[in-house]
């Protein structure tokens, strides 16, 4: 399910700005949450900002990238690491429906907050979609 959505203008940190933004809106809790990411989320100052908000980042690691990855063996040597790592396939296909059944693949509008509502009813009604469907086939 698609929990938060947010537009922003494209720049080169946009998209890590607003994950911070969203992980920060989160309640408290006593639980240790986990937060999964893909290549481009691998900064030492992303990482280091998750993990001040005691928020566990799996993101995958960009060894390639300048100065290595910013995920070390603390996080690595889990299984839950793993484990989200299987689990990305479905963050995926939510943003594949969008762009291929919803028609986010190419605005027809402009706009920001024209376009970010478009994305919040198509990110519901995805939402509406897998509902229905994991109703359909009960555990």
């Amino acid at each position: 399910m698609i929990i938060d959505t947010a537009v922003t203008a494209a720049s080169g940190t946009a998209e890590r700005d607003a994950a911070i933004a969203m992980l920060g809106e989160l309640p408290l809790t006593t639980r240790r949450l986990t937060v999964a990411a893909d290549k481009a989320y691998d900064t030492r100052a992303w990482v280091a900002a998750v993990r001040q908000m005691r928020i566990t980042p799996h993101v995958a690691q960009n060894e390639f990238g300048y100065g290595g990855s910013a995920i070390d063996a603390r996080t690595t040597r889990h299984a839950g690491y793993r484990r989200s790592h299987r689990k990305r396939k479905l963050v995926e296909q939510a943003f594949g429906w969008l762009k291929t059944v919803a028609l986010l693949r190419k605005l027809r509008h402009r706009g920001g907050r024209l376009v970010d509502w478009i994305f919040t009813f198509g990110a519901a009604a995805y939402n509406l979609v897998r509902w229905r469907n994991l109703m359909a086939h009960p555990a």
